[in-house]
């Protein structure tokens, strides 16, 4: 089998064709640009199931500490004296590839990326992460107070083989890379998750607010 490629993704070059042993001579010569797919085409069919796929010679990344976000309500101190209240939070964390594209847990991309990284790595891919808890924090008062984390992180980075039972844009195969980002275990290369308690002082028209009848000498709460 030859494999010839061709060049697309937004204006830059990017491999993304080849072919099969036993294709007519005019079908082994490499598609124009104009006339192939692009990378979220040949993703969605990967995951529609269109497009036999697998994700092959998978590279794990160095993990890393993703960012900081909210992950409680927020509580409001309009009182004159700290107020500390237990405030529950939970936090799903997904996966997205280098275009963009949502890469859903019990979804077909996520079942072959796992099959791929288990194969070369011996241990399994997970494309969400759901954690759920409670915390006590303190608000001094006139101030705003929310629970934020941060998950571990950690990208893969391989290629896309798409196979069609008839040529699509001319091929039977084509190929395309991608790197897909998700959630890693904690403790992954050292680096663990983070949940922190973060405060800063009200904007003028939320001391305002705090004037109001309903708000006036108390706590409450706003959703995030």
């Amino acid at each position: 089998m030859t494999k010839n490629r061709t060049v697309r993704y937004a204006g830059r070059a990017l491999v993304l064709a080849a072919t099969a042993a036993g294709l007519a001579a005019a079908m082994t010569v490499p598609a124009a640009a104009a006339d192939g797919p692009d990378r979220k085409q040949l993703i969605a069919d990967c995951a529609s199931g269109e497009g036999k796929c697998s994700f092959n010679e998978p590279v794990l990344g160095k993990a890393y500490l993703g960012d900081f976000r909210q992950v409680s309500n927020s509580l409001y101190n309009c009182t004159t004296s700290p107020a500390t209240q237990s405030m529950g939070w939970s936090d799903t964390v997904g996966s997205t590839d280098t275009a963009g594209v949502s890469v859903t847990a019990g979804g077909k991309l996520a079942g072959i990326i796992d099959l791929s990284v288990t194969a070369q790595y011996s241990h399994t891919w997970s494309s969400s992460h759901t954690e759920n808890s409670s915390l006590d924090m303190t608000v001094r008062p006139g101030e705003v107070g929310w629970i934020s984390r941060a998950q571990v992180m950690q990208a893969v980075s391989g290629t896309w083989q798409t196979h069609y039972d008839s040529p699509k844009w001319g091929h039977y195969y084509w190929f395309v890379p991608d790197t897909v980002t998700g959630p890693a275990p904690n403790g992954t290369d050292g680096v663990s998750n983070a949940v922190v308690v973060k405060t800063r002082k009200m904007t003028a028209a939320e001391k305002a607010s705090c004037s109001a009848g309903a708000h006036q000498g108390k706590t409450f709460q706003r959703k995030r």
